[in-house]
């Protein structure tokens, strides 16, 4: 690769005209994708399975990479299990920085001019085109999914109101102020200018986790929509965040952001934006892994199947992890015993739909919520293919979690997101309900081959519960995965051959 980079390169590739049909055919994308961490070999095996790649795991817990012909990447859009996607301009697997601020920062600034742009820029530049509708992120977040979704319903509580609960590990794709508490872009007020988008990264157990922050400094970190015209080429906008994790470091994110994004300006001649961007160049630093990429994605993939969003709204790419761990097959009958919004019985329906689906919910306004996000759903499948449209094999139903109205030993596969006690219930009041909820399970998943695969943040209360019912369910695997900045556990269980007891016939 490249050394340098003449200054007239750098003007041809911020100009990108389109390439060659020949060209785009030929072209290597290095991928990124930040997952679920916990659930990066899950990604890895859906990578192989549908792109046929192999991936590497990085030591930065929640990201994969993986390489693909160019032309391959809608498919890359399509999988399940990944939540931002990025093409990776190079990698540095033992970078030595400086231990001296400036001497550092300047080192990240001449990097800049070294950095291989070419290829990656096209990638950028056909992802761009295989985009059906550009839409303006600012136009987006001032009228997002949720919110046409609570006009049309007349108000539906629990709609884009709580969008922002669950998004704090979305830091890549969702800037906020420093002064905003949730995390969504529509309440800033257009013409102000805020220094820093901070977030928690996901994923980080470490001492320096709140160092590790996205930043997106005024000077060179902003970007949106100079695109090249057929006349005159208009100035791509753009905005650098920087990702950083360890204690070894003399800089901040912030800083690392500002000066590496002003080398980024001076070098391209973009014009910096900080919320209007084409785009995003990503410097993600790692004690001394670090890796310079270009955002594919305008917001996370994991949002893919709620519009009505819940307290608690569970990931769908976390939902996808899940119900990979029990390995559906068809004809499998799969029940989602605590809904809440829907996110695992949706996503479950989309990838196995030759598997029937149950969800239910004590909570009424639960269960609003997930046949709205069900309603979504059809009629998006109904606008892509209306001739073809078929309905979706998925049930859902207000339920007594204790009392369940199924035949014992009739579902194969439960699988459930149970209250952490935090914004829904309370740690004292799952001492009662798991041990319960995990007999009334035990009671409706056919012996011998029924799994269940839990999500909980109440460990202690959960090891306690599966100890009094040792003799139905065995724990068979254990993935710790980082929940909106919790600690939690994903357990699969194999439900045994020992007959549960009945707590009263519904049949």
């Amino acid at each position: 690769r490249q050394p340098g980079m003449a200054e007239a390169e750098a003007a041809g590739d911020a100009g990108l005209g389109p390439a060659s049909a020949q060209e785009d055919a030929e072209l290597a994308a290095a991928i990124g994708a930040t997952v679920p961490t916990g659930f990066e070999q899950t990604a890895a095996e859906e990578v192989q399975e549908k792109l046929g790649s192999a991936s590497r795991i990085s030591r930065d817990r929640g990201k994969i990479y993986f390489e693909v012909p160019a032309r391959s990447l809608p498919q890359v859009h399509r999988l399940r299990s990944v939540d931002n996607l990025f093409v990776v301009v190079q990698e540095f697997k033992d970078y030595q920085f400086k231990e001296n601020k400036e001497d550092a920062l300047k080192d990240l600034e001449d990097l800049v001019k070294k950095l291989p742009w070419t290829d990656p820029l096209k990638v950028w530049e056909l992802n761009n085109s295989l985009k059906k509708k550009k839409t303006k992120r600012k136009k987006h977040n001032l009228q997002s999914p949720a919110s046409r979704e609570k006009l049309n319903d007349g108000g539906e509580e629990g709609g884009a109101d709580q969008n922002n609960t669950n998004d704090q590990e979305d830091c890549a794709q969702n800037p906020v102020a420093v002064e905003s508490a949730g995390g969504q872009d529509a309440e800033k007020p257009q013409g102000v200018a805020s220094r820093n988008g901070v977030e928690e990264e996901e994923g980080n157990e470490q001492s320096d986790v709140k160092d590790e922050v996205q930043a997106s400094s005024e000077s060179g970190t902003k970007a949106g929509d100079g695109q090249t015209g057929e006349g005159e080429a208009k100035v791509l906008r753009f905005r650098v965040t920087c990702n950083r994790a360890g204690d070894k470091h003399s800089f901040t994110s912030n800083e690392a952001a500002r000066d590496f994004g002003g080398a980024v300006q001076e070098h391209f001649q973009w014009k910096a934006d900080m919320t209007n961007f084409d785009v995003e160049v990503l410097l993600n630093i790692h004690n001394n892994e670090v890796v310079v990429g270009i955002a594919l994605t305008e917001e996370s993939l994991h949002r893919r199947n709620i519009t009505h969003f819940g307290p608690t709204t569970l990931r769908s790419t976390l939902a996808y992890g899940m119900l990979r761990l029990c390995d559906p097959q068809p004809t499998d009958i799969i029940v989602d015993p605590m809904c809440g919004t829907g996110a695992i019985p949706i996503e479950a329906a989309a990838e196995w739909p030759n598997c029937y689906h149950i969800a239910g919910d004590n909570n009424p306004q639960a269960v609003k919520r997930a046949a709205n996000n069900i309603c979504s759903l059809l009629r998006k499948n109904e606008s892509k293919d209306s001739s073809s449209a078929l309905g979706i094999p998925l049930d859902i139903i207000q339920w007594d979690i204790c009392n369940l109205p199924l035949r014992t030993g009739s579902v194969d596969i439960v699988v459930t997101d149970m209250p952490f006690g935090k914004r829904i219930g309370s740690k004292k009041k799952n001492w009662d309900l798991y041990p319960a909820c995990l007999m009334e399970m035990g009671r409706i998943c056919t012996p011998g081959t029924g799994r269940a695969v839990l999500l909980t943040q109440d460990k202690k209360c959960f090891a306690k519960a599966l100890s009094r019912v040792g003799h139905i369910w065995r724990r068979a695997q254990t993935v710790w995965v980082n929940v909106g900045g919790l600690h939690a556990a994903v357990y699969l269980l194999r439900r045994t051959w020992e007959r549960a007891e009945e707590r009263r016939s519904f049949w």
